[in-house]
């Protein structure tokens, strides 16, 4: 049965969160805070009921443990959803089904190109707009620098994306008081499918927030090759590769740090961009970027408001039927384009290799 939504209009938004973990608690509900003249909290739903409890009492919303119960909700507009990876895809299927407005989905959204060309023919069949959590794409920082770079994209050869940053849950306990963190096991960091699940989860669960970036600027990407790929312990990665005749750069460290940094940048023979992106964990404004051109540099930002901030703002846009999601097929290229960089990287540890090649091939 599928209960449509009594939202009135002018009234804010009606928001439910699958899933009550530390993103949840320490960026979203932070995020959503600033924004309770279009958008409030409604429901929040996690398997653990004292989480699910705790976190809803912080906002006044209602607890399930029940997909189902949040979806028949009928104050819920929007759903966003934060679970582990592999529930996703069958999540944002029953959200789509359930009648909402639009539906948020945390990367990756899908853990198959098949899968994701599933779930954007359900949004196709039932009208719901998706948006799935890169959160850079939304930050005004990236959006100024997008406008005013000219035929940037067309020049560039070379793109690095570094980051630095201390484990997150240093910075979710500066954001908010975590309730039902769950610790991470200790493991031996030696072995192969150790090395293997640390590529794959660096790129799936950190580098794929700048992914989109660099296909912006790489978009022969049909045949991706890993060049390089190693781990930086205790976790991080080091990954060279080529997408067409661009050369990406993708370098990430979590340690004892306590100065973090996140840079992107994408250089042209004629034109060059940074942007400085503010840590996930930290709302202190958008990114800030410098377009370096004709010997002159362009300063855009800081401004106002993160990317998590505008991706919240983007969906209450959609819910209310202004505004463009992205394309499903930016959303699939964007989830091949990660994968087949997390398979490339992998199979060079299966070839035993160190600084080998390796080429993944995307389907168009």
């Amino acid at each position: 049965m599928t209960l449509s939504s009594q939202h009135q209009p002018g009234a804010p938004l009606g928001v439910g969160i699958l899933g009550a973990g530390p993103v949840t608690q320490a960026i979203h509900l932070p995020s959503l805070a600033r924004l309770t003249d279009i958008l409030q909290v409604r429901h929040i739903m996690d398997v653990d009921p004292a989480v699910a409890e705790s976190v809803a009492g912080r906002v006044g919303a209602r607890f399930s443990t029940s997909m189902e119960e949040l979806l028949a909700d009928p104050d819920v507009d929007i759903v966003a959803i934060c679970s582990p990876h592999q529930f996703h895809a069958a999540q944002v299927i029953a959200s789509c089904r359930a009648g909402k407005k639009a539906v948020l989905c945390e990367k990756p959204f899908a853990m198959t190109g098949e899968e994701a060309a599933g779930i954007s023919a359900v949004s196709a069949e039932t009208g719901v707009p998706i948006i799935v959590g890169a959160m850079h794409t939304f930050d005004p920082g990236w959006l100024a620098a997008e406008a005013a770079w000219g035929d940037l994209p067309e020049q560039v050869h070379t793109i690095r994306s570094s980051i630095i940053l201390p484990p997150n849950p240093r910075f979710e306990d500066f954001a908010t008081e975590i309730v039902g963190r769950i610790p991470m096991p200790e493991r031996d960091a030696s072995g192969p499918e150790v090395t293997k699940a640390m590529l794959r989860g660096g790129v799936m669960g950190l580098a794929i927030h700048d992914l989109p970036l660099v296909r912006r600027f790489a978009p022969d990407f049909a045949s991706v090759e890993v060049l390089h790929a190693e781990v930086a312990h205790p976790f991080g990665y080091v990954i060279s590769l080529r997408a067409g005749a661009v050369a990406i750069e993708l370098r990430a460290a979590m340690n004892a740090t306590w100065e973090p940094a996140w840079v992107f940048e994408a250089i042209g023979n004629e034109a060059a961009l940074r942007i400085d992106f503010t840590p996930s964990y930290v709302h202190a404004g958008s990114a800030a970027a410098q377009i370096r051109k004709d010997g002159k540099t362009l300063f855009l930002g800081p401004y106002g408001h993160n990317g998590y901030e505008g991706e919240w703002r983007k969906l209450a846009e959609l819910a209310n039927g202004t505004g463009q999601p992205p394309s499903a097929e930016t959303l699939i290229h964007d989830l091949e384009f990660a994968l087949s960089i997390a398979d490339a990287a992998v199979s060079l540890v299966d070839a035993g290799t160190t600084g080998a090649t390796a080429a993944e091939e995307v389907s168009a």
